[in-house]
Parts: structure tokens; sequence; C-alpha cells
């Protein structure tokens, strides 16, 4: 509200982050649906977003994708899994690296073990790594190689 109330008081306001897109799957979206709300136009430039790029280079189909972005950590994630096992598209998932093992874990026991899928972290960035498999494979290779960085998962559909 304080954000809206400056601008009808005639301010100019940028939203800026220091990760990403603000309000992809990132509480920026909050500012620009108080905004719309209000009548206020909102201009949005094309900027860093990791998704995109990580699904590009998954190798996966991706001429149709849904964007989960971080899943809920207790109450509702195992009903969206459930609910994603049997989604077509290819899925798109944010996930912090101390949780990425236990993720992937919870993806191959809803969505099946030789499910392919990849895991990006750190687009764009020095330490810029894209592996690809199984997420059986995927699994074992992060077990035994501790993540870094933000990292995003691509898995394919039910169909693919």
């Amino acid at each position: 509200e304080s954000v809206v109330n400056r601008i009808k008081g005639g301010e100019t306001v940028a939203l800026i982050s220091d990760a990403g897109t603000p309000g992809i799957s990132d509480p920026g979206f909050l500012v620009v649906r108080e905004c719309v709300r209000n009548g206020i136009e909102v201009q949005c430039l094309p900027g860093a977003t990791a998704f995109v790029p990580a699904l590009v280079a998954s190798g996966l189909p991706n001429e149709k994708f849904c964007f989960e972005g971080f899943l809920p950590q207790k109450k509702g994630r195992m009903t969206r899994l459930k609910a994603l096992a049997e989604e077509c598209r290819t899925m798109v998932f944010y996930e912090s690296p101390h949780r990425l093992v236990k993720a992937l874990t919870q993806f191959a026991e809803h969505f099946g073990a030789e499910r392919q899928a990849s895991v990006s972290r750190e687009i764009s960035k020095m330490h810029e790594e894209t592996v690809r498999g199984t997420l059986t494979e995927l699994i074992e290779h992060f077990t035994a190689n501790e993540p870094r960085g933000e990292i995003v998962i691509v898995v394919t559909g039910i169909d693919d």
C-alpha cells in the first residue's frame, strides 16, 4: 500500500530484484497486483529469469510447459505433487540447494524414477551447470556432489 500511495502521490517507482525477475516466484507480484487494482500502469522490461535458459538447456520438450516455482514446503506439497503426476507438459520448479535431493526423491516417488529431468544451477554465472538424466540418476549425482547456488529443476510431463 505504501508503494501505491507514493505512486499516487506523483513519485516514479522502479521494482528491481537482486535474484531474477521481480514477480516471478517472488513477492514482487504483490506490488504489481496492487498497482493494477489501483489503476496504475505497470511497465515491465525484459530481464533475467533463470527458468527460461534452464528450460532451453534441459533439452526436454519445451513447446508447452508449466512453471511451478517453489512448491509449498509443508501444507499442500504432497497434494500438489499428486496432481502434477498426471501433468502432460514439461514442469519447471525452483528449489534451494539444501532441499534438492529431497525434492528429486519426492519427484521420483510421484512421477516415476525413470522420468527424464535436468537440474540447472547458477544460470549465467561462472559456475553454471546443467545435469541431465533420469530422476534416479540426478538423485545419485547430487547425493555424491553437494549442490550449490540457485537451482532450477525441469521434469518431463507424463507423455514425453
